[in-house]
């Protein structure tokens, strides 16, 4: 079945669109491409993210974002052949109690014609879940391996790890997100810092950082999820913290969170962060096992995320749970999202 999947992450830096070809037993990527936001409606979304804002303007925006994510898909890949969407949306809010994304799907369903899966976390949530991290689902399915343990790093706004031992049932995954990934750096370089320009160039405030690391929350125990709400504007304002400073926090929370499997043999990152030369030769020197890019593995960087909206959208078609507890916190397996009909 051919499904796209649709997706803008918490850095607000495009809407990623991937178009794969799903079967019970693979996964392949047949088209991907990022469609840039329209610079007013960026600055839209993130005034209503994690901030006091009038229902009035959520509402329009929801409408709006519906529309552009159709028009991205059809940007991007003809239609003809695309038999289901996935759209994870926009994440505004997202809190261990509560969650919302923004993006029609109806509006979506209606433009392509095609069947719309949105509204992903809710149900996990509902079930006990932080209804993150879901990318588990994809990560297990990709990199599972019968003799190497691997850790799946993804840095996009946020980071998060998925622990995949050698050989790993479902149950055995763990997986949390490790604290901020790109948001912070995003945040004082926008709309970003090319290669680690200005990180590498900068002085890492060592005594801040040794304070931010003592945040309860990087040694609370999986389930944990983290977002916008810890890592915003008002972290910002809060800590004065600079660019070398975030980009260390980074790489710090991630190398720390991987140290607790001593068994890890592999690290293969993804997201707009492994694009960062300075973050991925800083990971390699606090890392001590072999970091690679999921590329080198056939896996496209900047498309996986889209690709698990795909998955997920594929599974709930055939009434499927698409969410791990064992990485969520959920009380039992689940079928996500909702289904618009064109």
């Amino acid at each position: 079945m051919r499904v796209a999947g649709l997706i803008s992450g918490t850095s607000v830096d495009g809407i990623d669109v991937a178009v794969c070809d799903i079967t019970d037993d693979s996964i392949a990527l047949v088209e991907s491409g990022t469609v840039p936001w329209p610079r007013q409606i960026r600055d839209a979304i993130l005034a209503v993210s994690n901030a006091t804002a009038h229902v009035g303007e959520i509402s329009r925006l929801n409408w709006i974002v519906g529309e552009l994510f159709a028009n991205a898909l059809m940007q991007t890949f003809p239609l003809e052949t695309v038999e289901l969407i996935g759209s994870h949306g926009q994440t505004i809010f997202h809190h261990r109690d509560s969650t919302l994304q923004i993006g029609e799907a109806a509006v979506i369903a209606q433009r392509t014609g095609r069947p719309v899966v949105a509204d992903f976390r809710v149900a996990d949530m509902a079930a006990g879940g932080r209804g993150a991290p879901l990318v588990p689902y994809l990560d297990y399915r990709l990199f599972r391996d019968p003799h190497r343990h691997r850790v799946a790093l993804n840095i996009g706004g946020i980071a998060n790890i998925t622990v995949i031992p050698a050989g790993a049932r479902t149950s055995d995954v763990v997986a949390f997100d490790t604290g901020p990934g790109n948001m912070i750096m995003d945040a004082l370089a926008p709309p970003f810092d090319r290669d680690g320009e200005k990180a590498s160039r900068g002085r890492v405030n060592e005594v801040l950082l040794a304070g931010l690391l003592q945040d309860p929350y990087y040694s609370q125990p999986p389930p944990k999820a983290a977002g916008r709400e810890q890592y915003g504007h008002e972290f910002i304002e809060r800590t004065g913290i600079d660019i070398a400073t975030a980009a260390e926090l980074t790489v710090r929370t991630i190398a720390n969170a991987t140290e607790r499997y001593p068994a890890t043999e592999e690290v293969i990152v993804s997201g707009g962060g492994a694009h960062n030369r300075w973050l991925m030769e800083r990971l390699r020197a606090a890392i001590e096992v072999r970091v690679m890019t999921s590329a080198e593995l056939g896996v496209d960087i900047d498309a996986k995320e889209a690709m698990l909206f795909a998955l997920l959208a594929w599974e709930t078609w055939h009434l499927r749970p698409g969410n791990l507890p064992s990485a969520t916190g959920a009380a039992q397996p689940k079928i996500l999202g909702k289904i618009s009909l064109p």
